[in-house]
């Protein structure tokens, strides 16, 4: 088996890989790559990242963020979110977003993979496991970028803080919060 047979043998549905990831298993790795984005078997999700659909009942299944991510940003250590998540809060916030939010170390900016966009967000510091507090921390962040009645969410934020556990809120407003954050935090705490 040689060429792109042997390519092909090496991929796992489902599965996102990085060029330099392949190149062991090809003699001609941008030709090789090519034939396979041309005859289906692989989706080119940006420069460089491609992706092995994995087969359903109802189609191909799309990537999944943080496999892709990971292979992006040849790194672990990110945090996946999505503003849709300020909906579970309890605090009023309604709006559905197509995108995802990708706190990292390396890059900035938004990217395209695939059919989907990642807002890439340099930080300090995030963390590995987000809490109740963590998201209610960064919908204050980013409250002016969200499409939401401000005063509205702001006066839920104000009156959930209350049913929250205050040292692990305080503990997430001093690490995460921005300086606009802390302020209306302050009173609160």
């Amino acid at each position: 088996m040689k060429g792109v047979d042997l390519l092909k043998s090496k991929l796992k549905p489902g599965a996102t890989y990085r060029r330099e990831d392949l190149i062991n298993f090809s003699n001609s790795i941008d030709r090789h790559l090519g034939q396979l984005v041309k005859d289906g078997t692989l989706q080119k999700m940006s420069q460089g990242l491609f992706y092995y659909p994995r087969q359903t009942a109802f189609g191909q299944a799309p990537p999944d963020e943080k496999k892709l991510v990971r292979s992006y940003l040849k790194d672990e250590d990110f945090l996946l979110t999505s503003p849709n998540i300020f909906n579970s809060l309890g605090v009023g916030t309604t709006q559905l977003y197509n995108n995802w939010v990708v706190y990292n170390h390396k890059r900035h900016g938004k990217v395209r993979l695939g059919n989907q966009e990642f807002d890439f967000r340099l930080k300090h510091r995030f963390p590995t496991t987000p809490t109740p507090e963590f998201f209610l921390v960064d919908l204050v962040n980013n409250l002016g970028s969200l499409a939401e009645d401000k005063t509205m969410v702001l006066e839920n934020v104000a009156r959930k803080v209350n049913t929250m556990d205050k040292k692990a809120l305080k503990k997430s407003v001093s690490k995460y919060g921005s300086v606009g954050t802390k302020k209306i935090f302050a009173p609160l705490l």
